[in-house]
């Protein structure tokens, strides 16, 4: 037959619209809007879900509207699809709280997302008829209580995209081509990961030392738990011990005002931002959060860091361990054995000198750490010899492969009086502080009854909430944190709404106003990176002497356990805390709890150092973080000076490292501001016939 033009292109044509046209997506993740408006940013549980988020924390006013701009390339019928969590729901089946909606030009789509469902999921708000051009998104919150967005896709398909972590976190790279266009940061002689206390110390110390120093904090602001985000205030004494210039940096950074869960002015933010940027060999990089290491011959990526983790479907003593890499992928020493990164043997005090150069292993460094700017989602790397873990959760040490502990250790591994009989996966919990303020006329705060009930004899009857207010004691933080966190806000949005609406004391509050609540969790422990030697109860008791001494910790061993009362009083989990101490004499802590067993150039700084949870109770308060991280940029100047690795400083160059704790590099010339909230001590060392000295604290 012979086919004429006109018919060849009448089968073309029909063959063309027989096929399918591949679906047009517009992908906007929710942190990089222009415009945040009311709005905050949450990278707390990036490790978990690959992607920070935003937050509508209002407590109970609905928050202003965040905004962007979108380019549309394709007219067409657009569904859009939102990514977002009920987050009452594993204590409220029903309706949620964070309720909000998805405006495009003006106009806000039908329906109402944020409020069902009991997991992170795709949650249609209605679709929309774009033209070719600019447009305008906007998120309008509808009732201050803590709605969420990860991210919002229009597509053209009828399908929302992947739920699950994998496919969801293939999805979200290829649309943001993560990986692509990784740049430069430099090259450094120090990477420090982690902007609190112990990690600011760091880093200043080792720049007052001639090195080019990178911070990289993946938060707006720099102090950690000492922030205006979180408001704590600092603990332990400073300039103690041998080595009494160590804590000298801190008065040159640290607030003067004490008190717990007071205004954002009493923290410092400004003046922790103006000392760290007042040093010309520091680098600081704000709101950037490690998300990946390349290793001596490999790279990591933070999808090899947690599993896909849900908030509801993470029953308690059925945790997922973390990993970072095969055994086959890493190459690890003889002498430091690969278990699953957790170790299962923690009674490993016996590496000495003798042992010191065996370990070392150059094969099983760091080369380079990835950050993702969380507001852009621009990717860097930082190219350095030597790295410090200042992030309190072991974030890098874990990326990394290094070995760590989780949990309480048993009695029998460290012969720790104040250890369990069996091993568990008990932690000090987070603090969620709060507080009201009084004012001039009477206030509302909406009815807030989510799966948690109040009455007169279980409501707390305070305008405060400090550390007491404590979550997740029964859980493993590090892998739970989220839910952790919203039961800390559960329960103080549901006691306030008691107070103010049903408690026949309510006049009493009527002109009080719920003016702060944190959102940003205060963690106590979570992973503990495995050094040369763990320190442990024994060593802090009997104030066991170490030739390498460093820092000194003077804060009692303070652990904390659920408030038995506040446990019977709620079926859905105690949110109150009590502390039991026991007060210690000044102890010296071996520099060979600051730098990995196994991973040859990384320091570590903070509550994530080599300890047992026993002796964390002590270090762990942020003066004595703090000293630590001066060693730590003291140690990593050593390494410079000598081309050495931080263990090499044990074995070889100790002398180096004490000449400096004596000189100090902070300014001695200033008087002590750190002289509140610094704990009790024995005045005399313990002896063999010495009786503990032990105290219990509750609100």
């Amino acid at each position: 037959m012979r086919t004429t033009p006109f018919l060849a292109l009448a089968l073309l044509i029909a063959a063309w619209l027989a096929k399918p046209l591949a679906a047009a997506n517009i992908w906007i993740e929710a942190e990089s809007f222009e415009q945040k408006g009311g709005w905050l940013v949450d990278q707390q549980m990036i490790e978990g879900m690959g992607s920070p988020y935003l937050i509508a924390h209002g407590l109970g006013t609905p928050v202003k509207d965040a905004q962007t701009n979108v380019r549309i390339d394709t007219a067409a019928t657009y569904n859009v699809y939102v990514r977002t969590y009920n987050w009452t729901a594993p204590w409220h089946p029903s309706t949620g709280p964070g309720g909000f909606k998805v405006a495009i030009n003006g106009k806000r789509l039908p329906v109402i997302v944020g409020q069902t469902g009991d997991r992170w999921q795709w949650q249609k708000a209605g679709t929309v008829n774009l033209k070719r051009g600019m447009a305008t998104l906007a998120l309008c919150d509808l009732t201050g209580f803590d709605g969420r967005c990860d991210a919002i896709c229009l597509s053209t398909s009828p399908v929302s995209p992947p739920e699950g972590y994998e496919a969801l976190k293939r999805y979200r790279d290829k649309m943001l081509r993560r990986g692509q266009h990784v740049r430069s940061a430099g090259v450094f002689d120090l990477v420090v990961v982690g902007g609190g206390v112990a990690g600011m110390s760091a880093a200043v110390a080792a720049a007052r030392l001639g090195l080019k120093v990178a911070l990289v904090q993946n938060r707006p602001v720099l102090g950690g738990n000492n922030s205006s985000e979180v408001r704590v205030h600092l603990g332990g004494r400073i300039n103690t011990g041998k080595y009494r210039r160590l804590g000298d940096l801190q008065k040159e950074f640290a607030p003067t005002q004490e008190g717990n869960a007071m205004p954002a002015e009493n923290y410092g933010d400004d003046r922790k931002l103006n000392f760290v940027k007042g040093e010309p060999n520091v680098s600081l990089f704000l709101n950037h959060h490690v998300c990946g290491v390349q290793m001596q011959g490999q790279h990591i990526p933070m999808t090899k860091l947690l599993p896909a983790l849900q908030p509801s479907a993470i029953p308690h003593g059925a945790i997922p361990k973390a990993s970072s890499a095969s055994d086959s992928d890493l190459n690890v020493t003889a002498s430091s054995p690969q278990k699953g990164l957790e170790s299962q043997s923690l009674a490993a005090n016996e590496t000495g000198k003798s042992k010191g150069n065996v370990l070392i292993n150059r094969d099983n460094a760091i080369v380079s750490v990835i950050a993702m700017n969380v507001l852009t989602g621009e990717e860097l790397c930082f190219e350095a010899p030597l790295f410090a873990d200042c992030t309190g959760d072991a974030t890098l040490g874990v990326l990394a492969g290094a070995m760590y502990s989780i949990g309480r250790e048993p009695q029998s591994a460290f012969g720790e009086e104040l250890a369990p009989q069996q091993a568990d996966d008990m932690t000090m919990g987070v603090s969620m502080q709060w507080y009201a303020k009084k004012k001039d006329k009477p206030t509302s705060f909406p009815l807030f009854e989510y799966g948690i009930s109040f009455n007169e004899q279980t409501a707390e009857k305070r305008l405060r909430g400090e550390w007491t207010w404590e979550t997740g004691l029964n859980s493993r933080i590090v892998d739970n944190l989220e839910r952790v966190r919203d039961y800390g806000m559960l329960v103080v949005y549901a006691n306030w709404s008691f107070l103010k609406n049903r408690s026949k004391d309510r006049r009493h509050y009527e002109r009080q106003q719920l003016d702060w609540l944190a959102y940003v969790a205060g963690k106590r422990e979570s992973r503990r990176l495995l050094g040369d030697y763990v320190l442990s109860e024994q060593d802090i008791v009997k104030n066991m002497p170490h030739e390498d001494a460093t820092f000194t910790t003077t804060w009692s061993i303070d652990l904390h356990y659920p408030d038995t009362l506040n446990a019977r009083n709620f079926a859905t989990g105690p949110f109150k805390a009590i502390s039991r101490q026991r007060v210690i004499y000044p102890y010296a802590v071996p520099y060979r709890c600051l730098y990995s067993r196994n991973i040859s150039n990384l320091f570590m700084a903070g509550r994530n150092i080599s300890v047992t949870h026993v002796a964390l109770g002590s270090v762990r308060v942020m003066r004595t973080t703090g000293m630590m991280g001066e060693v730590v940029g003291m140690a990593a100047a050593v390494c410079h000076a000598n081309r050495a690795y931080p263990r090499q400083v044990y074995t070889h160059f100790l002398p180096q490292l004490q000449t400096l704790m004596e000189r100090g590099v902070g300014d001695a010339s200033l008087p002590n501001n750190q002289n509140y909230n610094e704990g009790w001590v024995l005045e005399q060392p313990p002896r063999l016939e010495s009786k503990h000295v032990d105290q219990e604290q509750n609100e």
